[in-house]
């Protein structure tokens, strides 16, 4: 890739810490319900190995859970590190 040139959405990843996933915030980039801040609120780790295998995020305003895996965060064109 030359400098001038910037990468794709495609590529962009968002890069966090597994072990900082608890209480992490993020922010939605497609807005759906009103729901656009997330906050995890549980980390799911297997059994055996403990692993994180997945997240619970729930929406600031409505309160609703959803059920992601790290990987689905690491995605830069659905999720924001933070609250923006």
């Amino acid at each position: 890739m030359l400098p001038d040139q910037k990468p794709s959405n495609a590529s962009i990843r968002n890069r966090f810490s597994k072990a900082k996933l608890l209480n992490s915030k993020w922010t939605a980039l497609e807005v759906s319900k009103k729901e656009k801040h997330f906050l995890v609120t549980e980390v799911i780790r297997e059994e055996e190995s403990q692993q994180i295998t997945g997240c619970i995020l729930q929406a600031v305003m409505t309160k609703n859970e959803y059920t992601l895996t790290p990987d689905d965060l690491k995605d830069a064109s659905r999720w924001r590190i933070g609250w923006k």
